[in-house]
């Protein structure tokens, strides 16, 4: 691995090589301090890439371990966010540990936090201070609404987030109340705004030599998640409409057996529509040949094709439409572990876990034809590769 002098250190000799081949990011080092989701995916994302991640956990641990989960004795989340990372556990009011953190510093190529902004340089990790340990280190901060202004220190979650940037109002249905998104949306978008950044800045040192501090929000991630809404000519009032949806037919409609999603905007998809359900009428009625015709027009074509829908189950018609009409029957993600598709793409891996035993997850997002990547590892149990790690620390000063 190369390091951030113009010495290289070997730590593999401490330290267990993952097996596989090489990722694009092999022999990068990543300490992983933030907790929760956006911070710990984009850090995930890096891993499968092939950096080395150390997660740091304080003694009571990321507090995602503590999340309703009915896997017993870990939290899904925490083992889902989590994947191919070393587990360390260090109190960083204690003398001792903060030095350990300290050498793992001078070792790093690249830092994440979602401390609050005034926090870290309480705690003697600001970017100036850990920048003239480490002038090559990549800092990346992950906070709720950026380090500056008048909110930089309140605490950020995903659905205030959503509720804050319009994005509930928006989900709602008209005259409707707001609707949160459930997924953590605003979490996983930032997440990977954290790898992509991170993977921008560590190119960019390639070339200057310098790390740089790395700023990535949750109040960016749903701001940019809105990109297409956020619009606003000059002489549009408040009431334009903003909705992206397109109305009318394209959504969620139920079958015989199931609920099917079907998406009929263009018109080829519509006319497939009317042709595969029978409905040939409606695809020569003029009243209906454009999207926006088909919204306003909607309470006379819905309750026909729902009428059609109920002569097949959802698996039914999404074969029977095949290519033909853009369509989905809606699954549980149970589904997802064996269908056809995911697997063939190799999305999901068998993991083994100390605690919890054999499970299946997710192995990877991203391929890369010539740089695949190591094989996947489970998330670790708190601490569990702290004696390892202190070990090659005390190594290095030996």
């Amino acid at each position: 691995m190369t390091v951030n002098s113009s010495d290289s250190i070997d730590h593999q000799s401490v330290i267990p090589q993952r097996k596989g081949a090489k990722g694009p990011l092999s022999g990068i080092r990543v300490l992983d301090l933030s907790a929760y989701i956006a911070g710990p995916y984009g850090c995930a994302l890096l891993a499968d890439q092939g950096a080395e991640v150390i997660k740091i956990e304080p003694p009571i641990g990321d507090n995602l371990r503590k999340y309703p989960s009915s896997l017993h004795p870990e939290s899904r989340a925490f083992l889902g966010m989590n994947r191919s990372k070393l587990g360390i556990m260090l109190d960083l009011k204690q003398t001792q540990d903060h030095a350990a953190l300290i050498e793992l510093v001078k070792t790093a190529d690249v830092l994440v936090h979602n401390f609050r902004p005034s926090v870290p340089a309480r705690i003697g990790i600001s970017y100036d201070q850990l920048k003239a340990i480490n002038p090559r280190l990549i800092y990346c901060a992950v906070s709720g609404y950026g380090d500056t202004g008048p909110l930089k220190d309140k605490a950020g979650f995903d659905q205030v987030l959503q509720t804050m940037t319009g994005m509930c109002v928006l989900q709602g249905k008209k005259d409707g109340p707001p609707e949160i998104l459930y997924g953590s949306i605003v979490d996983y978008y930032a997440s990977a705004l954290v790898a992509g950044s991170v993977s921008s800045a560590l190119y960019e040192r390639e070339r200057s030599g310098q790390g740089q501090f790395v700023g990535v929000s949750l109040l960016a991630a749903a701001m940019t998640l809105q990109s297409g809404r956020l619009i606003w000519a000059e002489n549009e009032g408040r009431d334009v409409g903003r909705d992206m949806r397109s109305g009318g037919i394209t959504g969620i409609h139920p079958t015989k057996d199931g609920y099917l999603y079907i998406s009929a905007n263009t018109p080829h998809f519509w006319t497939a529509l009317c042709e595969k359900t029978g409905l040939h009428e409606l695809a020569c009625n003029e009243r209906y040949d454009s999207v926006k015709k088909r919204a306003i027009h909607h309470a006379e074509i819905v309750p026909q094709l729902h009428t059609a829908l109920m002569r097949k189950s959802a698996l039914e018609w999404e074969s029977h439409f095949g290519e033909e009409v853009p369509c989905s029957a809606a699954r549980t993600i149970e589904d997802m572990f064996d269908h056809p598709q995911v697997l063939d793409q190799g999305m999901i891996a068998t993991y083994h876990h100390p605690v919890v035993g054999n499970f299946r997850g997710l192995s990877q997002a991203i391929k890369f034809g010539r740089t695949p990547g190591p094989e996947p590892f489970a998330a670790p149990t708190l601490g569990q590769h702290t004696d390892l790690i202190k070990a090659e620390i005390t190594r290095l000063n030996q």
